[in-house]
């Protein structure tokens, strides 16, 4: 049954104050914490010095936003800026060529920085996917691209690949990964695309054109290549109505986070407590809960940042790309839980959709996760805890699914129509309460440790019950409601009107 009736608006407001008290009070412990034990030994290391003039540490755990934003963030500005000032001038000199511009620009670009024998590496994989992609067999293009891909994924191969292509440059171990990687996800796309191709086959330059755009080369994301080629060889280059407006403000935007960002860092360390498991051991409920969730938000905030600011400049160049992940505060069910879109774009185009269909039959469905999160592991690199994380999301998925097939059979379908859909609402709300918490779980080990992960769902199944296990579920059961709601209203924006409706209706009669 479709989520179609408003609740209450004063329902709605003490949703809001109820969730807005528990962030406030559960921040509350986290700076408690912070504060008194920014001195801990096991702190020595990730919490150094940052606003002298305020006192105040500064939490520098997450290794990822240093590089970007502290360490290596003048490289980065400068290639992009210069990659700006390049492709806005060759696209007004030659709009015709432009894809060839920026495949040669980003191709001089990642020689210079990284050496005759790392672009030798790469090509080489460019080669092996083309000459794959000619035979036209999907099967084929699977079998040779992840095997590429676990020869930088997988011992002793991968080790062999960085020793032999990166030099003195301090970043060239972190270029060679994101590189490599994305590199050869891209080929993997190129070639699935061509086996796509009715007539003939896309040409070797095509290939290299896709694949050394420089904003996307290094970091992402992963653009496919039906999409890139048909945008970058699109010569009637118009701005729509504001679009320069929109691009600035989501520059400034960009800009806003990353400085409350460095706020936080000064003030919560989050990155942090969850690694010393013995001050983790005597935190509250609440501080653990709070450290749990704050976790997933920044690593999709870090993920809308970095991703972002590459789309801006890709939007200035004319594109479309694939857009930030949803914020894990909107998140209730695990088929929309991703941190990278580009990624989730390219699974779901070649692997999960094109195994699931529909997504309402059981046994594609879990055939579709396995080979889904078969591939993600080997993206992501196979090890013990990329496992359990796999698994986990790959059975909430599937769990998701059983569920639904469940409560659509009598006697749950005929109770639910008899209740109306407000008191449905309410009743689904209290499932994907725990949905999300299940949610935090599955992910949060990923971003910290196993160890973390368990003391947390030990403290908020077991040892907090009832108390803490039902006030979370409860503040969890007020954000789904006003995240519904805020679904209810863009559908409602999104519904055509009926008189339009009603014509619409008249002319495809």
């Amino acid at each position: 049954m479709g989520i179609k009736a408003a609740l209450p608006r004063y329902e709605l407001y003490l949703y809001t104050a109820v969730l807005a008290g528990a962030l406030v009070w559960a921040s509350s412990w986290i700076l408690e914490a912070s504060s008194e034990n920014v001195n801990r030994k096991a702190f020595k290391e990730s919490v150094q010095p940052g606003w002298h003039y305020f006192g105040r540490k500064m939490d520098v755990a997450d290794f990822e936003w240093m590089m970007w934003f502290t360490t290596f963030r003048n490289h980065i500005l400068f290639a992009l800026a210069g990659h700006v000032i390049f492709a806005k001038i060759f696209s007004i000199v030659a709009p015709k060529h432009r894809s060839l511009i920026f495949g040669l620009h980003g191709t001089l670009a990642v020689l210079v920085t990284m050496g005759w024998t790392f672009m030798a590496l790469v090509v080489s994989h460019c080669l092996v996917l083309y000459s794959v992609a000619l035979v036209k067999r999907k099967w084929l293009v699977f079998a040779a691209g992840l095997t590429t891909l676990a020869s930088i994924k997988l011992e002793p191969y991968n080790s062999w690949q960085e020793t032999l292509v990166t030099g003195s440059f301090d970043l060239q171990d972190i270029l060679f990964y994101g590189g490599v990687g994305f590199s050869i996800m891209r080929c993997m796309s190129f070639a699935l695309e061509n086996c796509e191709k009715k007539d003939g086959n896309y040409t070797f330059c095509d290939l290299l054109k896709y694949n050394f755009y420089l904003p996307f080369f290094f970091f992402g994301p992963i653009m496919t290549f039906d999409r890139y080629h048909a945008q970058a060889n699109n010569t009637k280059l118009t701005r729509k109505e504001r679009e320069v407006w929109n691009i600035t403000t989501k520059a400034l935007l960009h800009l806003g986070v990353i400085l409350v960002v460095d706020v936080f860092f000064h003030y919560l360390y989050i990155l942090t407590i969850p690694s010393d498991l013995k001050l983790v051991a005597k935190l509250s409920d609440w501080c653990l809960a709070g450290l749990a969730y704050s976790n997933l938000v920044y690593d999709w905030i870090k993920a809308a940042v970095m991703f972002g600011i590459i789309n801006t400049v890709a939007t200035l160049d004319h594109l479309d790309p694939p857009q930030p992940p949803k914020c894990i505060t909107m998140l209730y069910v695990f088929a929309e839980t991703h941190f990278d879109r580009g990624i989730n774009d390219w699974l779901c185009k070649y692997v999960y959709d094109y195994i699931g269909g529909d997504h309402d039959k059981i046994f594609k469905e879990l055939l579709a996760t396995f080979c889904t999160f078969f591939i993600t592991t080997l993206w992501l690199g196979p090890c013990q805890l990329v496992y359990l994380w796999s698994f986990f999301n790959c059975f909430g998925l599937n769990f998701e699914l059983w569920v639904a097939k469940l409560f659509s059979l009598p006697p749950f379908s005929t109770i639910e129509r008899c209740m109306g859909e407000a008191m449905s609402r309410r009743i689904r709300g209290v499932f994907n309460a725990a949905n999300f918490w299940a949610i935090v779980l599955y992910n949060v080990l990923s971003l910290n440790s196993l160890e973390f992960a368990k003391l947390v769902a030990r403290r908020m199944i077991f040892k907090g019950f009832p108390l803490s296990t039902l006030s979370v579920l409860m503040v969890t059961y007020c954000g789904v409601q006003l995240v519904k709601e805020r679904e209810r209203e863009l559908a409602l924006l999104e519904e055509p009107e009926p008189e339009k409706a009603a014509d619409a209706k008249e002319k495809t009669e």
